[in-house]
Formats: structure tokens, sequence, C-alpha cells
């Protein structure tokens, strides 16, 4: 072993795998990072002085007197005001062109926020789609995912929610982004001018996919740093957690561990608990929101990872294709925020819990009258009227592309409610008839 400044090095390794090496080594500590042959490496395993080590491109053509360049270090972000608008590899090295981050050196992966520090969250999150701030709005502190299928345009709508959501500070965690996704992002970003509030770190599917296992930690790392240090309200969008638990997988399974279910590692759970439980509002008023996107196989919301992920998380939204209008919404059926309720009637006006859930009776009505139209039953007036105001409804509110203020959305609604209904039909309380039923009037 020789030393270079701080780094050890050395040239023996003890056994070589399909993805790590084995190095007898001293004075190492885990997460450590490392090169071997020249390709970044990480510590996994330590065994007394036999240390395993990750390689994130593999080991083949590796050999056994390879170089083993420990850097004395786990992964670790330069935080300071100076992330801002920039966009970031896994390792936290810039890849827009702009100089290195100056600032304190601060190690990824940490702890949560202490039970003690945590507030119940109560900060309303608007996002300008209705779909999400009518049905399913958002609270700061809060952790929830999109279930979407594949084909559905999940980082166009994490692109809406960024730029619509009123926080102070937006940090995009890129998982397995096609080099299309990822200059959407940073098209759609720049265009906005809204660069000054957005951190992205990204990895494309040309990179290794276990470094992908970086990402979610580099962007919490830098979303501590503005919620904690600075009291802001930070956004945090993780997209694909799909791609991320893949990675895990290809990991456990190189490593020789027996998989769980649907081949994933027995881990699964708790290496997702720990993202999502970074989420947190904190007494000071800063906090950290986690939006993540969960791709589903063939629409199979039983499979390890949303089911793992619904355990963890307050909620779900849910994107599908609305065939009747042709547009992507958000299913107010299978869409849930378990904590819209600390805001609804308290931050936004009195009647949205009512005319939220008015609306989506009236739309389950529909869907009851489509089902009777499709088994060749006669309709009633009431069924046609009921769809009618379904293509409405789903066109004007649940569509992913309408971008409007809370207010105007129960505005709408109300509009819909006269359009097609009487006001013994809604089921509404009179109190709320009497006050706001004459503005949806023509």
């Amino acid at each position: 072993m020789s030393s270079k400044a701080f780094q050890r090095i050395y040239t023996r390794l003890e056994a070589i795998t399909k993805a790590t090496v084995t190095v007898k080594a001293t004075g190492v500590s885990n997460d450590e990072l490392a090169t071997v042959d020249g390709r970044l490496a990480q510590v996994v395993k330590m065994k007394g002085d036999m240390v395993t080590l990750q390689v994130f491109k593999g080991t083949e053509n590796i050999p056994t007197d390879a170089e083993v360049v420990f850097f004395g270090e786990p992964p670790a972000l330069n935080v300071s005001d100076n992330l801002a608008g920039r966009f970031f590899n896994a390792y936290g090295e810039p890849i827009d062109g702009g100089p290195e981050v100056e600032g304190e050196r601060r190690y990824i992966g940490g702890p949560s926020v202490n039970p003690y520090r945590r507030r119940q969250p109560s900060q309303l999150i608007p996002t300008g789609i209705a779909g999400i701030d009518l049905n399913n709005t958002l609270v700061s502190g809060q952790k929830i995912p999109f279930f979407a299928d594949p084909d559905q345009p999940y980082n166009q709508v994490m692109a809406m929610v960024a730029l619509r959501a009123d926080v102070d500070k937006i940090i995009l965690g890129g998982m397995g982004l096609s080099n299309d996704d990822y200059l959407y992002f940073r098209h759609e970003f720049e265009n906005a001018g809204a660069l000054n509030k957005i951190i992205s770190f990204v990895n494309t599917t040309e990179q290794p996919p276990v470094e992908r296992l970086l990402i979610p930690d580099m962007a919490l790392t830098a979303a501590e740093y503005f919620a904690v240090d600075k009291n802001e309200k930070v956004l945090v969008l993780l997209t694909d957690m799909t791609l991320y638990a893949d990675a895990l997988s290809i990991v456990s399974n190189r490593m020789d561990q027996i998989p769980s279910k649907d081949s994933m590692p027995g881990s699964l759970y708790s290496d997702l608990a720990k993202i999502y439980e970074k989420a947190v509002q904190l007494p000071d008023g800063g906090s950290i929101t986690i939006i993540a996107v969960t791709t589903l196989n063939d629409g199979d919301i039983t499979h390890a990872i949303p089911d793992n992920t619904g355990y963890i998380t307050e909620g779900q939204l849910f994107l599908r294709h609305d065939s009747d209008t042709g547009k992507t919404i958000i299913d107010p059926f299978r869409s849930l925020s378990r904590l819209k309720q600390l805001v609804q009637g308290k931050q936004t006006r009195e009647d949205h819990s009512q005319v939220m859930n008015c609306a989506v009776r009236l739309y389950s009505d529909a869907a009851n009258a489509k089902t009777k139209l499709e088994n060749g039953f006669d309709l009633s007036d009431y069924d046609n009227r009921c769809l009618a105001y379904a293509r409405e409804y789903s066109t004007r509110l649940l569509s992913i592309d309408v971008n409007i203020p809370i207010d105007e959305m129960l505005d709408t609604a109300w509009e819909l409610f006269g359009k097609y209904f009487t006001k013994a039909e809604t089921g509404l309380k009179q109190k709320i008839i009497d006050k706001y039923w004459k503005e949806s009037i023509n």
C-alpha cells in the first residue's frame, strides 16, 4: 500500500464477482467511494479487513492486480445558494457547462429529521392542476407518488407541477431519463425563466443504472440545506422510482442476494422509506414535500414497488387516459391525498370539501350510467345528464392541462352543477347552495 495525499491505494484484489470486488484494506468507512481500475466504486460490505466494493460500471476485464484508490469519504455534495439553477449528475458534478459549486461539503444519505422537530403539515401547496388541488390537495411536508403506466406523460406532469407550485425551491431527481426527457425538463425550466429556483440531479439511460441509487440522496441533501438551514419550502420531484427500484434489484442480484417478491431485494421497503421519510414540515416554516413517479407494469398496483410505496406514502395520484375525452386525467376514484383535510376549508374556500365530494359522486353516477349503456340498458334523463356532465368535468377540471386557481376550480364546479342538475340532485347543504349556487347560473 502507498499513500497519495489522503488517498489509500491497494493493488491486490481478493475476489471479483459480476458487480463487486473484494480487497484487504484498513481504515475504510462504510459507503466510502473509491476507484477500481479507474472505475468508480463504493464500499457496500466490510467484514474485518475484507472490504467489498460495488463497481458502478461492472467488473468486466478488471485484473486481479487492479489499482484500488479509496477517496477517504462517502458520496458528498457541496451545498450553497449557488446550487440554484444548475444541473448535476449522480455524483453532484455539473453537467450544464457551469463551474463547480463551492460550499459546505455534506455527506448524502444521512438520517431523516428527528420526530421531535417535526410539525403536522398544514400549508397548502397549489399546483394549478384541478385533479390535484380540488380533489387531492397537497400539503407541505407530504410524500405522495404519481402512479402511471409507462406511456402516460408523467414527466410533463412533473414539469407542470414544478413550474406552477408555490414553493421556494424545486429539486428534480431524474433516474433513467431518456435524453429527450432530460432536454425536455431543461428546455421547460429555461423557457419559463424559473431556473433560479430549480436544481436538477440527472441520470440518463446511457449511464450505469446503479448510479441512479445516488440521485434521491443527492436531491434530498440539497433539499435539507434549503429547508433546514434556510427555512424554505422545498418541493422534491423524483422520477422514476420504479427505475430506482430496478437498480436496487440489479445490485442485489449481482451480489447474489436472494430476491423477494417480484425479483425485488428484501430491503425494498426500508430502501424506499429512507427516501420518502425525508418529507417534513419544520417548526420554523421550512418544509420538504416529495412527489415521486412510480411507473406501473400493465396497471398492476400489487407489484412490490407500488405496493410498498403505498404503505409508506400519504396517498397517491393516479394518471390515466380518459377514452371519452382523449385527455390524460388524474383519476378521482383511484387517487387519494390523506392530508387534504388539513387544508381544505381552512386555507381554501369553505365550500371546498362539499364541492369536491359532490363533483366526484356525480362523476361516479356517470360511470354507472356508462356501464348501463355498454350493457344495452335504457338510460334515464338523469343518466344522460350525468354523462354530459362527466365529459365536461373531465375536460375542464380533471385534465392535467388545466391551469387555474382553486377558487376558479370551485366556481367551475358550481357552473357544471347548475348546468346539468337541480339543487336537490346535488345533495349539497342548503347554506352552501344559498351562498354559491346563484354564481353558477348564466
